[in-house]
């Protein structure tokens, strides 16, 4: 996938997996590798991760880890979770136009309830 096209939905992809459990850096990668975003490395999650932190969508804990080097766990926060509806919203919305472009559209009803 093309690196421009992956950044626009990373950051959504990356608040929903910590939305869905806490979690360290190198858990997130694994996590969107386990959701065929294989690509994606450590060199460009931590700048978003740093991104979104500033944001104020995620909050950071430094833990020990008794496999290493402390790691940072990161937890949504309610404006995370508030950006996070919004994008899933915007999210949704742009995949019916896309899919209605290449010929595959959901049904008239779909497109009227986004």
């Amino acid at each position: 996938m093309k690196s421009q096209m992956l950044k626009g939905i990373l950051e959504g992809c990356i608040l929903k997996l910590i939305d869905r459990e806490t979690l360290y850096g190198y858990d997130i990668i694994i996590r969107l590798q386990e959701f065929n975003l294989g690509m994606v490395s450590e060199g460009s999650i931590y700048p978003l991760l740093l991104k979104l932190q500033k944001s104020g969508y995620i909050t950071g804990r430094r833990v020990k880890s008794s496999e290493g080097p402390m790691r940072k766990y990161y937890k949504i926060t309610e404006a995370g979770t508030a950006y996070l509806k919004e994008f899933q919203m915007h999210w949704e919305q742009l995949d019916i136009a896309v899919n209605d472009i290449f010929g595959e559209g959901k049904d008239e009803a779909a497109r009227k309830r986004i």
